[in-house]
């Protein structure tokens, strides 16, 4: 018995077959290729051993089940069932066929499968604090996007807020305390934090030694009120208690007013490199305030082996490997 794949969607070279001269004798194929719905409804029928179950399995009609293996049994000049009144068995030439095409037809939906799954869209929905977003995230995405082009990112920026991980989101990237109850996580970096300013804005300060002698203004963030006493309890370098403050609520904020010289600000490390980089901003010190927070990127324990969290969580550590 000879099969070929044809490599076509629809039609699908089977058997040629010719009038066999013994009732146990398989036949060749026929010039004529032979129709793939034609022969999915009979290996449907061959396996349930009936026209209605195969008709149930297919979505159509008994009858069309019945007509479609007519029309097999016509084009390949055997009979493939035998019919006792409702009930069916295959012939020998039947159980010949349904061996060879069954397997056959195993071969292809395993291979159709595994296309279907490298090529299939997901969508993967991530909650990150703006910063991240900003500093991190969308220079780098294109990175991500070229080399995993079946991910449809859905990226949300607005949530600023700590030791939480949105249920809408599938991952989250932002600042712990120490890894989140319920979820798998991975630290990135522990959050560092700097001081710095506009260039200008450093000119105008009178650093003598170890401290800053002349009054400026300090920006703070909103949400780490405390972190300059920190910062200058854990460096040791004094700052001026005459200075007045300016509070935002957000880091992207606090990092603008510093860049535009309305003061000193502490950034995060490595986040804000670029910054140093370009020399928007310069460090005022180089001591920095390892805090108690972290940067993390979680998930649901549940959905962690997801081919696109993984990838994801793949691609976000290996960029800060060499800070943790």
């Amino acid at each position: 018995m000879l099969l070929s794949i044809s490599g076509k969607p629809v039609e699908f070279s089977f058997f040629e077959v010719i009038k066999p001269p013994a009732p146990t004798d398989i036949m060749q194929m026929t010039s004529r290729p032979l129709s793939m719905r034609g022969i999915r409804t009979f290996c449907a029928a061959a396996r349930h051993q009936s026209f209605k179950l195969a008709a149930d399995e297919l979505f159509i009609t008994a009858s069309a089940v019945s007509h479609q293996v007519r029309k097999l049994e016509s084009e390949l000049a055997v009979d493939l069932f035998q019919r006792d009144g409702r009930s069916i068995s295959l012939t020998e030439a039947g159980s010949q066929l349904f061996k060879e095409a069954g397997n056959a037809i195993d071969v292809i939906d395993e291979m159709v499968g595994k296309l279907r799954g490298e090529h299939r869209r997901s969508s993967l929905r991530v909650s990150v604090q703006p910063f991240f977003a900003s500093e991190f995230l969308v220079p780098n995405l294109g990175k991500f996007t070229g080399a995993n082009p079946t991910i449809d990112l859905q990226i949300d920026t607005t949530d600023e807020s700590r030791e939480r991980h949105p249920e809408s989101a599938d991952v989250s990237i932002r600042l712990f305390s120490k890894a989140p109850a319920g979820l798998s996580s991975d630290l990135l970096f522990p959050l560092r934090l700097v001081p710095a300013c506009s260039p200008e804005f450093r000119e105008q300060l009178d650093i003598v030694g170890w401290r800053v002698s002349n009054a400026m203004t300090m920006i703070v963030n909103s949400k780490q009120p405390n972190a300059w006493k920190a910062w200058s309890d854990n460096s040791g370098i004094k700052v001026p208690k005459s200075s007045n403050f300016i509070r935002f609520d957000s880091m992207l904020a606090v990092a603008r007013a510093a860049e535009q010289g309305l003061g000193a600000a502490l950034v995060p490390t490595p986040l804000a490199s670029e910054w140093f980089e370009t020399q928007r901003l310069v460090r005022l010190f180089d001591y920095e305030l390892v805090t108690d927070h972290g940067y993390y990127i979680a998930f649901k324990s549940d959905e962690g082996q997801r081919s696109d969290i993984l990838a994801l969580r793949e691609w976000v550590l290996k960029a800060f490997e060499n800070e943790r």
